[in-house]
């Protein structure tokens, strides 16, 4: 399938949904830039995550209740995945450093049927972790982390240990392998990437696709849907929840020009993609080539 008809053949409804249902988060990564959010609100309104989630159900979707924030600073996280899961077409995935992960949340959200969970653990031995992870406290991840993967072993839910690859964590890969590989059901070490608008000039843009577009959606804490994840000053908002249904906006004329746009490569005709580089090694199968 050429670029053009990954494109044309858009489909109808996203494959993921992201929502930030809060702006909150307990550490301090030095990679990432949450920690210099500034817009709010700091909580996403009940009435807000119902409609995103209500008028969505059926269409087999997996919903992520977090976006630039850590999932379980919101203590009404339980409560939100057992409302997704009364859809039986839903798959509800987290992504999470771990350190609030007590045994009594960890029991109530295996309860709520909570499909998968990727913890995000950067570093072995305390030294390279305090590094990694500012703020966070290493020994207590790591007990919290492997007593989740134990309760989860006896339950449906998948459970992942990634490491984001950095220069200080090099010489723990191993050893961090050996740890997580008897309790985690997959353990990965993945690059870093970089967040539009942090390092990247004019000299830096990527005349390239972008899959995200192809089927995944975010919100904001406000109800905007937003291009990207790491759209994190809104530079890219292709809607309103107040105002539209997700497929609205989903199907609408915003994002219809930027698909258009990126079917072309012409990154740099979007602010919010025309100083990013990400999947710049993306190679796109040539016409009549792959089904996806």
């Amino acid at each position: 399938m050429s670029n053009a008809d990954r494109f044309t053949r858009f489909p109808d409804r996203p494959r993921y949904i992201q929502l930030e249902t809060t702006t909150a988060c307990n550490g301090a990564c030095p990679f990432c830039q949450q920690k210099d959010l500034e817009r709010g609100p700091f909580r996403m309104e009940e009435r807000l995550w119902r409609k995103i989630i209500d008028e969505t159900r059926e269409l087999g979707i997996t919903y992520r209740p977090f976006l630039q924030n850590e999932p379980l600073c919101d203590n009404r996280l339980e409560e939100i995945v057992r409302h997704i899961k009364r859809d039986p077409t839903a798959w509800v995935e987290l992504n999470s450093n771990g350190e609030l992960m007590t045994e009594e949340r960890a029991e109530d959200l295996l309860a709520t049927g909570l499909d998968e969970i990727r913890f995000s653990i950067d570093a072995y031995g305390v030294e390279v972790y305090e590094k990694t992870r500012p703020g966070i406290n290493r020994d207590k991840v790591y007990d919290r982390v492997t007593r989740f993967c134990e309760l989860a072993d006896d339950t449906t839910c998948v459970t992942h240990v990634r490491m984001i690859k950095m220069e200080e964590n090099v010489g723990e890969r191993e050893e961090y392998r050996r740890y997580w590989e008897p309790l985690a059901d997959l353990v990965e070490f993945v690059p870093l990437y970089k967040w539009p608008w942090t390092d990247q000039s004019e000299k830096d843009v990527v005349l390239k696709p972008c899959p995200k577009i192809l089927g995944e959606m975010f919100f904001f804490t406000d109800g905007r849907a937003v291009l990207c994840c790491w759209d994190i000053e809104g530079r890219g908002v292709i809607g309103d929840i107040n105002l539209n249904t997700p497929l609205e906006i989903w199907n609408g004329p915003i994002v219809g020009n930027y698909r258009e746009l990126l079917s072309r490569g012409e990154r740099d005709k979007i602010w919010l993609c025309s100083r990013c580089d990400a999947y710049k090694h993306l190679v796109w199968a040539p016409p009549n080539v792959g089904d996806d």
